[in-house]
């Protein structure tokens, strides 16, 4: 009885852990520049889920917010190229943030 009530509980929770991680969605975020001036940052998650309303924020090298803003209904965001050296991030949460320099922003 008691093996047995030890395979259960061994059971219940590699399942637990397996249901865990097939819910998990990794974040991502991808930037281009749209040779006018302008900026378009796209997100989403792994399982395919939107970004609609996830926050985005544009930073100085020094870390000051230039811009804040959320995602569009197309999980989408479009702003001025800053003048200065800057990163995109896009923040879904705590261990949902992905950063993207302006440096790797291209056409």
């Amino acid at each position: 009885m008691y093996n047995k009530l030890r395979v259960l509980i061994a059971v219940l929770l590699s399942f637990g852990f397996f249901h865990t991680q097939l819910l998990a969605h990794t974040p991502l975020c991808s930037c281009y520049d749209n040779g006018d001036g302008s900026i378009t940052c796209e997100g989403g998650f792994s399982d395919g889920s939107s970004a609609a309303g996830v926050e985005i924020r544009v930073e100085d090298k020094g870390g000051k917010v230039l811009l804040k803003a959320k995602m569009n209904e197309d999980s989408e965001y479009t702003f001025d190229k800053p003048s200065v050296a800057y990163k995109v991030i896009f923040d879904a949460g705590e261990g949902h943030a992905i950063e993207v320099d302006g440096k790797e922003i291209f056409e």
